[in-house]
């Protein structure tokens, strides 16, 4: 239970103890568990002689509450919820239902919880192992995390895609239709797994749990991370038209600028891939997590791109020239740099956040 209990406090998780018991009970056992704030409890009866007010201040510095009743526990729950808090409440008997149900995740004992608990809550703990709760806010952060790299991801690639296109057009270049619809529609499909395949199987980040839960206000995207994605996308833009006004000045032709910008642009998403499987860790840590599928997605991507510039009737069919090793070099140098700068910015993050941890210990050792 020690255990769970610190998993929790790690995860910046706040936990309470509501029961039926007697305070001198509570503390003891609360006390061999390793609970945190065992040493000030409010009974129920105490608790419901309080004006609404003082119970909402009351609520935020104290942790144990005893002998508790329904009226008492939907109070408390109640309080918590009008803080602001997302309440998950863990329950067995008939008393806990109001609570269970006011709760924001009601959350019944599957072997000991009374058939009024189970249908109250939101979920059934099937053993009565409070250690699957840690492993389902890791499942939760997880799928939270990967859901947004796929989407930062997505925004990232499809701005130079967009602007590669638009801007030639709208200011006149000399090659303005640079990429037809098949050659979007291309794009698209290597896109398409890379976000429903690759960052859908990515594990959890080791700092994942260490980090304090969101609050319940805040927004799907900070203006942070938005910012982050549009930035990766315009010095993607600026890579690509680099390699697109490099080709006309040496007096290349359509096609062949074309397919410079088109391995660009393929290149880009490589390393974008690889890139922003984390924000914080670098490339050479993620590339050790466990996801074999990150490596084949990558694999087919740079087999069919070889394909469509290297055998002729495809590559015809694309409207590319074949490239020599000198501009398809350059190419590549010009989509891995135009992504791979964030893995500085990743780079100040962990040494400011090393700083931090340093910081804090030297406090804590004083």
């Amino acid at each position: 239970m020690s255990n769970v209990l610190e998993a929790f406090y790690t995860a910046g998780i706040a936990v309470k103890i509501i029961t039926g018991d007697n305070a001198t009970t509570t503390a003891a056992i609360a006390k061999q568990i390793g609970f945190r704030g065992f040493e000030k409890s409010i009974s129920g009866l105490e608790l419901l002689k309080l004006s609404d007010g003082e119970i909402l201040k009351i609520v935020k510095d104290t942790n144990v509450y005893t002998r508790m009743f329904p009226e008492a526990k939907l109070k408390v729950i109640e309080a918590f919820k009008s803080n602001g808090e997302i309440v998950a409440m863990v329950g067995d008997g008939v008393n806990d239902g109001p609570a269970l149900k006011a709760a924001h995740i009601g959350i019944a004992m599957g072997t000991k919880g009374t058939e009024i608990a189970k249908q109250a809550a939101s979920l059934i703990l099937k053993d009565d192992d409070l250690s699957k709760m840690v492993d389902a806010v890791a499942m939760g952060r997880r799928i939270y995390a990967n859901l947004k790299k796929a989407i930062q991801y997505i925004i990232s690639i499809h701005i130079p895609i967009i602007l590669t296109v638009f801007l030639p057009l709208a200011l006149g270049w000399i090659y303005p239709n640079i990429f037809s619809p098949i050659h979007i529609i291309f794009m698209e499909l290597i896109m398409g797994p890379t976000c429903s395949i690759i960052y859908e199987n990515e594990p959890i980040e080791k700092n994942s749990m260490f980090q304090k839960p969101r609050p319940f206000s805040s927004t799907f995207f900070n203006i942070n991370e938005l910012a982050t994605s549009i930035i990766q996308g315009l010095v993607i833009t600026l890579g690509s038209l680099l390699i697109y006004t490099y080709a006309v000045d040496q007096g290349y032709s359509e096609a062949l600028t074309r397919t410079m910008v088109f391995t660009v642009l393929i290149t880009a998403n490589i390393v974008l891939t690889l890139v922003n499987r984390s924000f914080f860790f670098s490339i050479l840590t993620t590339s050790k997590y466990k996801n074999d599928l990150v490596f084949l997605i990558v694999g087919v991507t740079i087999s069919i791109t070889g394909i469509l510039l290297y055998v002729k009737p495809i590559s015809s069919f694309f409207q590319f020239e074949t490239l020599e090793l000198q501009q398809l070099s350059m190419c590549c140098a010009a989509g891995i740099l135009s992504v791979i700068w964030y893995e500085l910015v990743k780079w100040q993050k962990r040494v400011k956040e090393n700083r931090k941890a340093a910081a804090l210990e030297k406090i804590h050792l004083l």
